[in-house]
């Protein structure tokens, strides 16, 4: 069976479901933070400007 993936705070191996994919729910907690504080973005055009469509 592979590895688990790391958790993707702390690198330590990663916890059953559901803490899954994080080791632990501090881990769980401090991801949430980054997103929540936008730490975390997904890439894309910013928001506000449009584009036309020919």
């Amino acid at each position: 069976m592979p590895d688990p993936k790391p958790c993707p705070v702390c690198r330590k191996p990663a916890a059953p479901k559901p803490l899954a994919p994080f080791c632990s729910e501090r881990c769980r907690q401090v991801d949430l933070g980054r997103w929540l504080t936008e730490a975390y973005v997904v890439p894309g055009p910013p928001a506000g400007e449009e584009t036309e469509a020919d």
